[in-house]
């Protein structure tokens, strides 16, 4: 019993570390979507993708209020998005995303992570044509249409590949369509559980198991700061 209630207790901590780290994140995301487009849900399709990720999350409603809001404060003005590219242990390849009212301090902070891991930044642009940008969303298989005839229906708002796995289906465009393609799912009365921009691989590349569980320590570094908002690589 004494076991049982340890497991409970740090299986709990564990989601609460989670959530400490990604709340934080996801309001982020919230801030500067609302930053750039505007604080109604219904005129910027990035903060609509935003607190539908973070809703996906059980983000509390009120810190999804609080993020809209803070959008209009001064704090947000010095924030910046910012890509960062490196090479990790075995050849891997990083694209880093993170939103920063300090870039000094960021990318002082990548740096590390890499040089402590077997890697290393590189210049930005070095690593663009390996990864290519896509609008990803990822929803249950409807019940009233068909997958061909869906892929039809949104060829014209962009759609480059409706594929299943897993039972869930996900739509694939390129990323200058995620509007077009988020109102063209939105007509369908499709309920998208997460949609996001993604860098994805163009080769991607497999590796072994002790190979992958270097480059894991090196993408738990990245993704525990408060600064990067996601982490791509080139790993199938």
């Amino acid at each position: 019993m004494g076991r049982a209630f340890e497991y409970r207790r740090a299986s709990k901590e564990a989601r609460w570390d989670k959530m400490s780290k990604l709340f934080p994140k996801l309001a982020k995301a919230i801030t500067m979507a609302a930053r750039e487009g505007g604080t109604d849900p219904e005129m910027n399709a990035r903060l609509r993708t935003a607190i539908l990720n973070a809703k996906a999350q059980n983000m509390p409603k009120d810190n999804i209020k609080a993020a809209i809001d803070r959008a209009a404060g001064k704090d947000t003005a010095d924030y910046a998005e910012i890509t960062y590219e490196g090479k990790g242990p075995h050849g891997v390849l990083f694209m880093v995303e993170a939103a920063t009212d300090n870039n000094t301090r960021t990318v002082a902070n990548i740096r590390a992570y890499f040089s402590k891991n077997g890697g290393t930044v590189v210049p930005t642009g070095s690593l663009e044509f390996i990864f290519s940008r896509k609008a990803v969303f990822e929803f249950d298989p409807p019940e009233n249409i068909t997958r061909d005839d869906l892929e039809l229906e949104l060829i014209e708002a962009g759609l480059e590949s409706l594929e299943e796995y897993d039972d869930m289906w996900y739509v694939y465009g390129d990323y200058t369509n995620f509007g077009t393609l988020a109102k063209a799912l939105e007509d369908k009365d499709i309920e998208v559980k997460k949609a996001s921009l993604k860098r994805i691989a163009l080769n991607p590349v497999s590796l072994s198991e002790e190979e992958m569980a270097d480059v894991e320590k090196l993408i738990d570094h990245i993704e525990d700061d408060d600064d990067v908002q996601a982490v791509y690589t080139n790993i199938a």
